[in-house]
């Protein structure tokens, strides 16, 4: 009987880093797609001469890449059914589903993540 629940251990084991590597996937994907999306063209190189012109705001607003950065960091690191939890708190199955207003909010909590 021992041996049964030692196979049982293991398979969960192998269950729980399978949903890691799963999230790691997810999330490369996701990093990659938005990578080739913001290419810079002619015109934005334009516009972003005439915004260095313009006075930036103090604080700087948070990108979908870095609220990325940090989920993908929490996921690696064994937290990925709390991520997924979080992005459903937030009313999305995927990262670049929920509103950007929303990413300082979805941030705190994710950094809270293991800290506890």
């Amino acid at each position: 009987m021992a041996k049964m629940s030692k196979l049982s251990a293991e398979l969960d084991e192998l269950k729980k880093c399978g949903e890691i590597l799963i999230g790691i996937s997810d999330t490369l994907r996701e990093l990659f797609s938005t990578a080739e999306q913001e290419k810079p063209t002619k015109e934005s190189k334009k516009k972003e001469s005439v915004a260095e012109e313009t006075p930036k705001p103090e604080r700087k607003a948070l990108s979908l890449t870095d609220v990325r950065a940090v989920l993908a960091d929490k996921s690696r690191n064994g937290y990925t059914s709390d991520v997924k939890a979080l992005l459903l708190k937030y009313g999305a199955e995927k990262l670049s589903d929920i509103n950007s207003s929303d990413y300082e909010a979805l941030l705190a909590e994710a950094e809270v993540l293991g800290n506890a």
